[in-house]
């Protein structure tokens, strides 16, 4: 065995008794799996690979020698089409990933016995031990008793509203019209759903899996003994947040609310502020086990029809076990190649997605997440928030320059410090250099060496001030940095200009809006840290060449991340810096939006400066004949 081998068969990981059936109890002595043993074939779990040259086994093939593409729906063709079932659930007729083998009744109608039902129920919620799912056996008041049972899930249920909108009418006050003698001779759904159930949303539900489904929703099911349907009736009701300030995303003027971690709180937070008929809202169901909603919102005649159709594609591609939170959705739909640079914005401010709507994007809510998604997104976008809007142009404008000079601060900084002070100390003045040179003297460590730790120190001290606890977190951030950086400079470890560079690297890191942006920075500070030790001011030039490159080459949805600016697009004076209110017409180019104007060109027509290329004046504004070239409401 020579060395490569060796090497490669320390590194080999045998998960052959992954294939092997074994218990607790008696271990069974390992042999060859028959058709008894569990195998469907009755061979030996140990195959050789086809893909591997030297024939070896491997107890996992299959795994081995698939390929693993960028995403499935970035190849030509859906694979919706190609799978069957490829809607985010379990495919029809069969079981999910998770759905236990089909314990969810497959498409199995409802039966009409009451005693049929309670099997069902029993096999598909493994009753009665399981203890959350409430089965309530009920006789409904009428001359002719019917037996009736309703199901509901302790804690997702209202139960006042249980009692008092399925219980009471239909135990104690279901004989309200003894007139209606067809009422009491024959009793159907129709007649359920008209006279017995005051719930105000009610929906019929025909087969056992959807019947599952309802439930799992947070309804109440309604079966009556000798009918083939059931009612889902509307009783969601469990605890959940209320709204409250952004957690990441502090205000300092605009709505005090965040999403939170009820959806249909989330979906009325942004009909609220988008109050038109256009706002679409479908909902998708990903996830074969935890079946969460994945909301799809966008302006219809505004966003682009097949920006529409390309997320849903993405969506309802997804074959997935369990989708927890808005941050896995946005790992699974962004575009390849990958980029440190977040090409799906996350935000939990209401305000700032129907900004986004209403500029022709499209927002994603995920059932249980309290952040929203928008595509597709620009890299110029990153840098701003919602108080740009809201303040006057000459503040929102410097805020943003303030910003992006942060940017390089964050990114740059401690490695231009490296490279002046290792490779190019001839591009400062002489006394610069003499007072960092004196500063130095004492320190045992290079350069690169000193940055290093105490960017280390650094992001453990950020990373402490997060995970414990949030009464002594900021005290720890700050005693913990002023308690390591004195020491250190007093026990010579590190510099004193370095202590500078690396607080102010620090404190320009933490300008930056998006919490996902903040971490690409930190990362790259690094990156350039270690081209800079290396090549000096040739490897940051390198380093941002290859950086700026990977932007200009990755998409959002399609769409270029540089967009507006590469590949320039007319847009409206809203990239680096804000202009007035009454400048942004146009929605993004990029988008290529169904309605490309976003409000007229002369929304001030009382103030002769924001028309442009008109000539009024105080004294003849409205007596020159101006008001009949534009009609009667002043239009043009």
């Amino acid at each position: 065995m020579n060395g490569w081998q060796w090497i490669k068969r320390l590194l080999t990981v045998d998960d052959s008794i992954l294939d092997s059936t074994f218990s607790l109890g008696n271990r069974e002595e390992p042999g060859p799996r028959g058709p008894e043993s569990g195998s469907p074939s009755g061979k030996s779990s140990g195959r050789t690979d086809p893909t591997s040259g030297e024939g070896e086994k491997t107890g996992r093939p299959e795994a081995r020698r698939r390929p693993i593409p960028w995403a499935r729906w970035s190849r030509r063709g859906d694979p919706a089409e190609s799978r069957p079932g490829a809607g985010g659930g379990a495919p029809s007729g069969s079981s999910g990933g998770g759905d236990g083998g089909g314990a969810d009744g497959g498409d199995d109608p409802i039966p009409p016995s009451m005693d049929k039902l309670h099997e069902m129920l029993n096999q598909t919620f493994s009753l009665p031990q399981n203890k959350d799912i409430i089965v309530r056996n009920l006789t409904i008041a009428l001359p002719e008793p019917r037996r009736a049972v309703i199901v509901f899930v302790d804690g997702l249920v209202d139960k006042a509203i249980v009692n008092s909108h399925v219980l009471q009418p239909l135990m104690l006050l279901a004989p309200i019209r003894p007139d209606e003698e067809e009422v009491q001779r024959s009793l159907n759904m129709d007649t359920v759903l008209r006279a017995l159930v005051p719930g105000n949303q009610v929906e019929r539900v025909e087969k056992f899996r959807n019947a599952v489904k309802q439930l799992l929703m947070g309804n109440t099911l309604l079966f009556v003994e000798g009918l083939t349907e059931g009612l889902a009736i509307e009783t969601k009701g469990w605890d959940k947040r209320s709204v409250s300030d952004p957690k990441s995303e502090q205000v300092i003027r605009g709505p005090h609310e965040a999403f939170t971690e009820n959806f249909r709180t989330n979906t009325a937070l942004i009909r609220v502020r988008l109050r038109s008929p256009k706002l679409v809202t479908e909902i998708l169901q990903v996830g074969q086990t935890t079946k969460n909603d994945v909301a799809i919102l966008y302006l219809k005649g505004v966003a682009n029809p097949k920006l529409v159709e390309e997320v849903k594609r993405r969506v309802n591609s997804l074959q997935i076990d369990a989708l927890i939170d808005s941050g896995l959705l946005e790992q699974y739909l962004e575009d390849p190649p990958a980029t440190i640079v977040p090409k799906i914005l996350s935000t939990e401010r209401p305000d700032r997605v129907a900004s986004f709507l209403v500029e022709g994007h499209v927002a994603l809510l995920v059932s249980g997440s309290p952040y929203a998604l928008v595509v597709p997104v620009s890299f110029w976008a990153l840098f701003h928030t919602a108080e740009d809007a809201y303040l006057r142009w000459p503040f929102g404008s410097f805020i943003r320059v303030i910003r992006f000079v942060s940017l390089f601060i964050a990114v740059l900084l401690p490695a231009v410090y490296i490279g002046v002070t290792n490779y190019h100390p001839e591009m400062l003045p002489t006394d610069l250099m003499m007072a960092i040179a004196s500063s130095r003297e004492r320190v045992p460590f290079p350069v690169i060496g000193e940055v290093l730790m105490m960017e280390l120190a650094i992001e453990l001290i950020r990373e402490a001030g997060i995970r414990i606890p949030s009464v002594i977190g900021p005290t720890i951030g700050i005693v913990g940095a002023l308690i390591l950086g004195q020491a250190a400079v007093q026990a010579g470890i590190i510099s004193p200009l370095l202590v500078i560079v690396v607080s102010v690297t620090a404190l320009a890191s933490f300008t930056t809006p998006n919490y996902n942006l903040s971490f690409a920075m930190r990362v790259l500070r690094f990156v350039f840290i270690a081209l800079a030790g290396a090549f000096g001011f040739y490897g940051i030039g390198l380093g941002i060449t290859a950086f700026l490159a990977n932007l200009v080459s990755a998409k959002s949805f399609g769409v270029p991340l540089m967009s507006p600016v590469a590949p320039h697009r007319h847009s409206n004076p809203d990239i680096v810096m804000r202009g007035q209110a009454y400048e942004q017409e146009l929605r993004p180019e990029y988008l290529r939006p169904g309605d490309r104007k976003m409000q007229e060109p002369l929304n001030r027509r009382w103030d002769p400066w924001s028309n442009t290329g008109q000539k009024q004046s105080d004294g003849d504004a409205g007596t020159d004949g101006s008001d009949s070239e534009k009609g009667g409401d002043g239009r043009r």
